[in-house]
């Protein structure tokens, strides 16, 4: 079977990372213990995830002209992530991210955008003849918006199907809902782009409405342990998770959104895409960081073959 030609649009940071008892809260201080460094970024995750998971992935993203560009450049080479479109800015930093992380898993990041805030339509212009090419483009915010919405629309108008990350939330226009194919909020992101707060199946069904109703035509809400909530024109449903243990749940979401891709090119059916990205997430959370997290195909199967959530 010929792997699936995923495009990721998307940022590349370096995770610095303490782990806490617990995180802290406003104007504390808490004497962490282990202290590590690993590669970040939500469009850099996916790529790798997608790779991992068995895709044919190009990553659109821009970087320093630094240590930290150097390596993230080097981990994208060892995935087997085509980095033609990975350009170099002499201007800003590489992105960096400082993530706490508390003993249940739970985390809380800050991230210094740097070249990340410098994807411009101009990049996506270059990236035109790979997109019309793709399976599946992916996007995410951590780029600017005119960028994402460049894409997508670029995506749109040569029938490729376009999976949008709505994260970090921030409002967006109806124009680009239209284009999405499918969007994967988590409930936080969910709530700010609907007003709903998500606490039971009804509220996410609400929510998932309100979505639909603005133009996107599959919504997929990522519900934590809980699984996630799909809804389309055929109707609404849950898809239970995996139990596991968590150790981290940096980079959960974006480990579910690279393997949503992989599944969706692959030609899976909807449901069951949602399930082989439910349990890539799954696994990525019983191990330490984002990129590191990333499950190969073997692993996922694995997790599969256990048996129904």
């Amino acid at each position: 079977m010929n792997k699936p030609r995923i495009v990721v649009i998307g940022s590349s940071n370096t995770d610095m990372i303490v782990r806490l008892d617990r995180l802290p809260r406003p104007g504390e201080t808490l004497l962490g213990g282990k202290f590590f460094t690993a590669a970040g970024g939500k469009g850099a995750n996916q790529a790798v995830a997608a790779a991992r998971a068995g895709g044919a992935v190009t990553l659109v993203a821009k970087v320093g002209r630094d240590l930290f560009g150097d390596q993230a450049v080097r981990g994208f080479e060892a995935d087997g992530i085509d980095v033609s479109l990975v350009s170099r800015d002499a201007r800003e930093p590489s992105g960096v991210a400082l993530i706490s992380v508390a003993a249940g898993g739970e985390n809380s990041i800050a991230v210094a955008s740097g070249a990340n805030a410098r994807l411009s339509p101009a990049d996506i212009r270059r990236a035109r003849p790979m997109i019309a090419g793709a399976d599946v483009l992916l996007a995410q915010l951590e780029t600017p918006l005119a960028g994402v919405n460049a894409a997508i629309q670029w995506a749109a108008a040569h029938g490729v199907r376009a999976i949008l990350n709505p994260a970090p939330a921030q409002p967006l226009p109806d124009a680009l809902l239209h284009r999405v194919s499918i969007l994967t909020p988590n409930e936080t992101e969910a709530e700010l782009l609907t007003g709903v707060s998500i606490t039971d199946d009804a509220s996410a069904a609400r929510a998932a409405d309100r979505l639909r109703a603005r133009g996107v035509g599959t919504v997929i809400i990522t519900l934590g342990a809980r699984g996630a909530w799909v809804a389309n024109a055929a109707g609404q449903q849950r898809i239970a998770g995996f139990k596991v243990k968590p150790v981290d749940t940096t980079g959960a979401g974006d480990v579910f959104n690279g393997s949503l891709a992989v599944a969706l090119g692959e030609g899976q059916p909807l449901l069951d895409a949602v399930r082989w990205a439910g349990a890539a997430a799954a696994v990525s959370v019983t191990k330490q960081g984002a990129q590191p997290s990333a499950p190969s195909r073997r692993a996922i199967e694995a997790l599969l073959r256990r048996g129904s959530p």
